[in-house]
C-alpha cells in the first residue's frame, strides 16, 4: 500500500456490510498508521440516529464533493462501488461485484491523480444462509416501511435487507475465518486529465474491477483449502494431532 498522500481503496462489500468493513479499517491503520475514511450510501444519512453512528466511524455521505475534499486533504478513502446492491445481494449473487454503471470512484481517482488500491474480502457470506431475498413478496411490508422512512430512496428494493439465518435458526453469524487481501496499486497517471472522458474512466473502473475479482477468486481458493477455516475444523485437527502424538515412556 502506498505510504503518504491520498489513495482510493476500492473493494467488494459483503452481505449486511457490518462485519468486514471495520476490520478493513483496522488493517489499514495497522499498515499505514492512519484511520481511513469511507464513503457511505446516502440512505445511511436518512435513518434517524444512524447517521451519528456512521460519522463516529469516520464515514461521510458518499458524494463526489466529500470524496474530493478527503483526497485533497491526503486521506486514504475506502469505497465500495457496489454499495447497497452488494450489502443486500440475493443468494445467487454471492461475491459477484455489482458495479455496472458505476464510474464515480474511477473519475475521482483520475481527477485527483491518486492511485487505486484494490482489495477483497471473503468469509462473511458463509456466515449466513439466505432465507428471503430482498425482492421476496414476504418483505413487502419492509419495503413499504423503507418508503415511509427514506422517501424515494427507500422505494428501491436494494435498501431492504435480506433475511438470513446463522447459527441454527438464529441470525447470529456462524463462526468463520475472514480473509482479506490488498492488491498492487493501480497508477491512474496514464489517464491524467481525462476525468471527463467516460471511455477513459470506464477503463480505470474495469481494470479495478478485474483486480478485485481476481483477489476474491484467490481468497475463495485459499478459503476452500484452509484446514483451519472454522473453530470446529481447528479443534478437530488439533485433537487428531494429540491422538497421533507418541506417548512418553
Amino acid at each position: 500500500m502506498p505510504s503518504g498522500g491520498p489513495v482510493l481503496l476500492v473493494g467488494n462489500h459483503t452481505v449486511y456490510g457490518l462485519l468486514d468493513a471495520p476490520l478493513i479499517f483496522f488493517e489499514i491503520h495497522r499498515r499505514r498508521g492512519v484511520w481511513a475514511r469511507s464513503l457511505a450510501d446516502h440512505a445511511h444519512w436518512l435513518v434517524p440516529g444512524w447517521r451519528t453512528v456512521m460519522e463516529a466511524g469516520g464515514a461521510v455521505d458518499g458524494t463526489p464533493g466529500n470524496c474530493r475534499e478527503l483526497l485533497r486533504a491526503g486521506h486514504p478513502v475506502v469505497v465500495f462501488p457496489g454499495g447497497a446492491r452488494e450489502v443486500t445481494r440475493a443468494r445467487e449473487d454471492r461475491y459477484r461485484l455489482q458495479w455496472d454503471g458505476r464510474l464515480g470512484f474511477a473519475r475521482l481517482a483520475v481527477e485527483a491523480g491518486c492511485p487505486i488500491v484494490p482489495f477483497g474480502s471473503v468469509g462473511v457470506e458463509e456466515m449466513f444462509t439466505p432465507v428471503l431475498d430482498p425482492g421476496s413478496a414476504l418483505l413487502a411490508p419492509a419495503r413499504a416501511l423503507g418508503r415511509a422512512v427514506l422517501g424515494e430512496r427507500g422505494a428501491r428494493d436494494d435498501v431492504v435487507m435480506p433475511v438470513s439465518r446463522g447459527l441454527g435458526p438464529t441470525p447470529v453469524p456462524r463462526p468463520e475465518r475472514l480473509y482479506f487481501r490488498f492488491g498492487p496499486p493501480i497508477d491512474t497517471a496514464p489517464w491524467a486529465g481525462r476525468d471527463g472522458d467516460d471511455r477513459a474512466v470506464a477503463e480505470v473502473r474495469d481494470l479495478t474491477r478485474a483486480a478485485v475479482s481476481g483477489i476474491i477468486d484467490g481468497l475463495r481458493a485459499e478459503q476452500a483449502a484452509d484446514p483451519d477455516r472454522t473453530p470446529l475444523r481447528r479443534a478437530a485437527r488439533r485433537a487428531a494431532a494429540l491422538v497421533r502424538r507418541p506417548s512418553r515412556p
